[in-house]
Parts: structure tokens; sequence; C-alpha cells
């Protein structure tokens, strides 16, 4: 396997590396472009009048424009606001003309300028660095969706499992725990998480949710993504882009309150800490107090984030970044409710929650150095190291049994976690031209150590026989078998080991990726291929290796500047953890995606619509065993999946102050192929999605006249045709209703200030998903809140 591995990239830079006379030469334009107070002006948009040769200026007022056939033409710098600038050039086969450029705007007014134009914008044109992708989303032979931070304040949204997902196409959430982890499923799978290029996913039950205090904005990437460098998912992946410093001085304070005694404050502070510009620092903190609409829960957090960013010299860069989010919650499994009866069986605000047990506590720590270097005008050199450690303390409840009345025996069990990960990466981008085909090369290496410690080994039974719990006539006072004392004197390693509770894995990735773009760049090939190493144990179990190479064909053709069509081939290779009761041996997850998009922007790139259809087979996949508690550790082993089906996203500003977010998506999601034992047959339906997915969000904004800074925003989510969320052999089990959401709010801005008021589920539906536990005999499902609100006042200074 490693020998065809090193063929396929060798392969790859031969293709890298073809001789320039096998084309018409071309040239190259490269420049700088500063104010007129000598600061370096970014984001300027630079275009070659007479061609589709466009480009935009980096952070330090650079750009280049690459692949230019021989000739004299005129350069035209443009910025929004501002008076254009226009220069002859004249440009050489094989030479590089330097053009120097000046715009008649100062550096506070462009300041002005990019704080501006970032708000209120749905839509984003290019990736983040930590995506490695480096050309515009538009070029990119996938569905790539970014979730930016005006649909977070517009929502107000406050962490990750918090309506993030409408404003994704075929996004939904199931087994949501609460606000504990966000547990995403899109193209028919559970996609993984990821944080700033880091694929942060140490066992099933994790991340803890980002606090939206830290995030700057949300990348979903569709599909396999070997160029994340990093095992991942044939469904998918969300990346979380933490806020960094921007070189402005400024700050935000906001406070919010809302239903349940929800309380919340947090500051955004964005500076220089040297004169020059070169030290950067960021700073988020954030505060919440919050309730429930079930009694005795509660769910409080903290969040302190320093960056520190220092431009070393003019080519390198180093960002430090500490990321604390600690949180103090209620019994993580208080928000599931069962009954023999069938769903929603039970008043919306029931609750077995036992008021007096321990809290859980969670300090989740992060800490990422990045150094970025330009090697040259053609070549960046990125290097990245993370260290994530997050500990757990607390109990998960859940009933030993359930009585065809509907009366339980509640069990309480601990569940103590440590997770550490050491994760570190190195990647390259760059270009070449060789003769009229450009080359846009990446390359990295990936590696990472994962350790998931976990006791849940000892429970406590509440109730007993005879003095069960009665949901139709619930008693709150002491449990009859009291409180449980847990024995913590061993420490957390040393338990997990002796509870089957630990979960290993090592790896090492290598990419490497060509995009060739012929004609003048229009048409864009990219062959690319990705070797993976992993070793892992689980749950007890022995070492296990495995590696392969996957490879990755994508083309991207441009109709026009505004238009592109795509078609993709991407294979995954996704190690998992796991304990199959007959001691089989736990296989990696395999699959394939075969996807065909068309992507265009509108009106200058006010809006965007994507639209794309996709197949996906996956096999070996593992899932919790439907006869065994939830932290058993036992699986079962699906079987092979098909998920095909289609996704329509649109974003962005429709008119004048009308910001939108739109996105359908169809999945059908079918066994092909089932393994013995699951109670499944090819062709049935596979669980955990909704076949038709409808989400929108709309925010208009007045711009002039009385009411100017005034406006009006709203937005549904509609599902339909719901799979249940999780494995069950009674096949005869009451299906998942339709699931119909209504939100909507004002707003007013002027100046510094803007104060928000939303309101949630307005039609005051009682919402939720779930499933039925054989080993119960009885089904289970999580509500959703109540009509509820949120008041904001946000100030910028």
């Amino acid at each position: 396997m490693q020998r065809y591995a090193a063929l396929l990239l060798a392969g790859l830079w031969l293709i890298a590396a073809m001789p320039a006379w096998a084309q018409p030469g071309t040239g190259s334009i490269k420049g700088h472009i500063t104010t007129n107070d000598n600061k370096p002006a970014a984001w300027v948009t630079v275009q070659l009048k007479g061609s589709k040769k466009t480009a935009s200026t980096d952070e330090q007022g650079h750009f280049t424009l690459r692949g230019v056939k021989p000739g004299s033409y005129e350069l035209e710098a443009t910025l929004v606001g501002y008076e254009s600038v226009v220069k002859s050039v004249t440009v050489e086969e094989h030479k590089t003309v330097t053009v120097d450029l000046s715009m008649r705007v100062s550096n506070q007014q462009l300041e002005e300028i990019i704080i501006k134009s970032s708000r209120g914008v749905y839509n984003a044109r290019q990736g983040s660095a930590s995506l490695r992708l480096n050309e515009p989303l538009l070029e990119a032979p996938q569905n790539i969706q970014v979730v930016t931070s005006a649909n977070l304040a517009d929502q107000q949204v406050i962490s990750m499992s918090d309506g993030v997902i409408r404003n994704i196409s075929g996004a939904v959430r199931l087994e949501h725990w609460g606000d504990l982890y966000a547990n995403i499923h899109m193209r028919g799978s559970q996609i993984q998480a990821f944080r700033n290029g880091f694929n942060v996913v140490s066992s099933f039950w994790g991340p803890l949710t980002e606090d939206m205090s830290i995030v700057d904005h949300i990348e979903f990437v569709k599909g396999p993504a070997g160029f994340m460098l990093a095992n991942g998912d044939p469904s998918g992946l969300y990346n979380v882009v933490t806020k960094k410093p921007t070189g402005q001085t400024r700050g935000e304070a906001s406070f919010t309150v809302g239903s349940f005694d929800m309380y919340r404050t947090a500051l955004d502070l964005d500076g220089k800490l040297s004169k020059e510009g070169r030290l950067l620092y960021r700073l988020n903190l954030a505060a919440q107090n919050k309730k429930s609409f079930r009694d005795y829960e509660y769910n409080n957090r903290y969040t302190f984030a320093p960056v520190i960013s220092y431009q070393i010299d003019e080519k390198t860069k180093l960002t430090a970044e500490y990321n604390l989010q600690s949180a103090k919650m209620s019994d993580v499994g208080s928000f599931y409710i069962f009954s023999p009866r069938g769903y929603a069986s039970l008043p919306r605000n029931f609750t077995l929650m036992q008021p007096g047990l321990e809290p859980t506590r969670i300090n989740d720590h992060s800490i990422t150095l990045n150094l970025q270097h330009q090697l040259s005008d053609d070549w960046k050199l990125t290097a990245q190291a993370a260290y994530y450690n997050y500990q757990q303390k607390g109990t998960s409840m859940w009933p030993a049994s359930v009585n065809p009345d509907g009366k339980m025996i509640r069990s309480v069990g601990i569940w103590d976690a440590k997770s550490e990960m050491t994760l570190a990466q190195v990647f390259v981008n760059g270009t070449v031209t060789t003769g009229l085909i450009n080359h846009r090369i990446l390359a990295g290496l990936d590696m990472g150590n994962k350790e998931y410690f976990a006791d849940w080994s000892k429970s406590h039974a509440l109730d007993s026989a005879g003095a069960e719990f009665d949901p139709a006539n619930p008693f709150y006072g002491a449990p009859v078998n009291g409180f449980p004392v847990w024995d913590r004197s061993v420490d957390i390693e040393t338990r997990a080991t002796l509870g089957g509770g630990t979960i290993n894995q090592r790896y090492s990735g290598l990419y490497i990726s060509d995009e060739l773009g012929f004609f003048d760049n229009t048409v864009r090939l990219t062959l690319a291929g990705r070797y993976t190493f992993v070793k892992q144990s689980s749950f007890g179990g022995s070492n296990e290796e495995a590696k392969r190479v996957t490879p990755r064909i994508g083309l991207s053709v441009s109709l026009d500047r505004n238009t592109s069509v795509y078609g993709l081939y991407d294979e995954a290779f996704v190690p998992q953890s796991g304990r199959i009761r007959n001691g089989d041996k736990v296989r990696p997850i395999t699959g394939g995606n075969i996807e065909f998009g068309i992507k265009r922007d509108w009106f200058n790139g006010r809006w965007n619509t994507t639209a794309s259809v996709y197949r996906i087979i996956k096999d070996n996949e593992l899932t919790a065993d439907p006869n065994e508690a939830p932290t058993s550790g036992y699986s079962i082993v699906v079987g092979q999946k098909r998920a095909e089906g289609i996704e329509f996203d649109v974003r962005g500003i429709i008119v004048k102050g009308l910001s939108v977010v739109t996105n359908y998506a169809y999945t059908d999601g079918k066994f092909t192929d089932a393994a013995e034992g699951t109670g499944f047959k090819a062709g049935d339906v596979v669980p955990g999605f909704a076949k038709h997915t409808v989400n929108s969000w709309v925010n208009y904004k007045v711009s002039n006249g009385f009411l100017k800074g005034a406006g009006i925003s709203g937005g549904f989510s509609w599902l339909a045709d719901r799979a249940t969320s999780d494995w069950s052999e009674n096949h005869n089990q009451q299906t998942l209703p339709d699931y119909f959401k209504l939100d909507g709010g004002v707003f007013w801005e002027k100046g510094k200030i803007k104060l928000t008021l939303n309101v949630f589920n307005i039609l005051d539906e009682y919402l939720y998903s779930g499933s039925y536990y054989d080993w119960l005999n009885a089904y289970y499902w999580q509500s959703e809140a109540p009509r509820n609100l949120r008041f904001g006042i946000a100030y910028k200074f």
C-alpha cells in the first residue's frame, strides 16, 4: 500500500512539474497597494480589464495575477465607495511585472469600510486559512457553506447547539443531550467536529459545544474532505473558526436576557499591543446563567479566550490562542423522557430530574500555536499545534426499568471523564505556472494522539420495586433510596481502565493535491490523494492498526465570471472505536462520494446560490447497541449504507436591506446491506434523518426615513418524513411526526448600539425527537422549549 501511495504522490508532483515548453509562455503581474497615508490596503479588488483575471489584496496589500498572456493591459483596482485606480501594464513571456498603486483612502477609512461591510453579510466568498483552499469558494469543486458572524448575531445564537444548523441545507440534530455536545447529522450520518482545522472528536460524546463568544464563523464541508488533512466522515464536517486579532482597535459589549431565567453577558476586545501594530490581541469573555422550561435543570457557562498575534517580520506571523469553557449544569441525562405509551404522551415540561443531585462540572481547555510564513510571493507555509484537555465530573440519569404502566426505576450513573489530545499539522499552499497551465498545490502532514477516559461503571437506583417513580403522580422529594455517594479516591485513568471506559487513537496523515487550471483558469482539474495510518483501541480492546490511500478527483468549470459547475469523486477512510459483544474486530469506515453541482454569485457577489446532487456509500459503520444502555460501550455493525440526495442553498443580500438564508435538502438514506443482528434488511430506511428539510431566515432593515435602522426578521424550519434517531428491531413503532418551528423578531440599530428581540417557537408547538428502546420496551424523546424570547443589547466601541 505504501508503494501505491508513493507512486500516486510522485505522479502528482510530475504533473505539477510539467515542462514550460509544453505550452506557449505566459507572464505574471504582482503588486502592492497602499492607502494615501502609506498603510497596506487590504481586500482591494484587482482586475485585468478585458479578461477574467481578478485577485484581491491580502492583509499586507499584496496581490498576484498569474498565467497572463503577453500583451498590453489596463490594471484596475477598486474599493467599494471610492474611486478606482487604473494603470497600464505590459506583460512579457516568462516574466513578472511589478506594479505599485496608491488609493485615495486613509487607513482609518479603510478600517471603517471593512467593519461596515462585515455587518449584515450572510454569504462568504472565501474560506478561512484553516480550510486550506487557496481559492474562492465559487471555484472549489465541493459544496461548502459558511455560517457568518452576521447570521449568528441576528439569530441570537449562543452556542453550537443553539440553532446554527438552520443555516445549512440537510443538517439536523439528534440525541442532543441539551447543550453538552452538538451531534449534527448531514447526508445520512453524523458529521465530524473540527476547530481551526483540527479534528477535535475524541469520543462519541464530544466535543463540548462551542460558546459563540469565541466563534467568528462556521464552515460546513459536505462530503469527504481530505484537504482538511485529518480523518473525516464521508458525510462531511463542520469547522469552527475562532476569533483572531484583526489589527483594528474596536470592541463590543453585549447583554442578553431571555425566558427561563437566562442572563448572559459577553465582551469582545480587539486591538494593538504595540504602536506599530506588530503585536495584536483579541480577548473574549462571556458568562451565562440559564435555567430550563423543565424544573430543576440549569446550565451555567463561563468563557475566557485570549489570543495574541505577533508579526515577527514581513513574512512571518505567530499566533497563540487559549480557550477555556467552563460549564456547571444539571444531570446530563435529564433531557430524556420515557414512556411505553408513545411519543409526547407526557407534558412537554415533564421531567425525571431529581432535585438535589450533584451538578455536572466541565472544564474544557485548549491551547493553539499557529505559525504562518510566506516562503515567497507564491508559496506559504503554515504550521500549527494544539493541546486539548477536557475534564468532566458528574452524572447521567437513565431508567433501570420501565413498567408497562409507565412507572419506572430511575438510575443515576457516575460519568466522570477526561480527554487529552495533542495535535499537529504542517502544510504548504503554493502556485506554479507551466506554460498555460496554472497549478494550485496543497501538501501537508497531520499527526495526532487522542486519549479518552470515562468512568461510568457505577450506578445508583433512586427508586425501588414497589416504590417506583410514577410520571402520572411525580414526587420530587427525597428519593426512597437516597442520593448516590461516589468513591472518587482513585484517579480517573485507573477507574476508566477498570471499567472499560477508554478510547485511544494515534494517527498520521499525508495529503497532496494539485489543481490544474486550463484555458485562463476557467477549467480546473483537481488530482489529490491522502495516506492515513491509525493505531487505536477502545473499551479495553487490543490495539488495532489500519492504513489506506484515498484518492480525490474534482473538476470545476467557470461558465462565466460568476458561475461555475463542478463534479467530484472522493473517498473517505475513518478508523472507529467500539466494542462488539461477540468479540468481532472493529473495522474502519470506508466510503465514497460522487457529487455534482452548480454555484453562482449574483449581482457582484451580493448573494449566491449552490445546488448539488450526491451519492455516498458507507461501509462498516458502528452504532450503539440498542439492547444496551448508551454508556455501555457496546456497539453493533450497521453494514452498508447509501445516502443520496439534492441540496440547495441561497444566502446573501437580495436587495438593499434584505438579507436571506434559505435552503432545502432531500435526503434518502437506505441500507444496501444490513449486518445480521441489526434487525434491518436491504432496502430499509436508515434511521436518523429527515427526508425533506426546509429552512429560511429573512432579515430586513429600513435604510431611510423615520424608521431608519429599524428592522424585522423571521424564519422557520420544517422537517418532513422523519426517521427515528436510534436503532430498534421493533418496526411497528410509532413514526416521528413532521416538525415545524417558526421564529421571528424585531431590531433597531443606530450608530454603535443595536437592540434585538426574537421570539422562538412562536406557534408554541410541542417539538421533539426520539426513538424506541427495545431493552426498555419504551419510547424516549427529548422535547424543545415552548414559546420563548430573548432580548439583547449590543454596544460597539
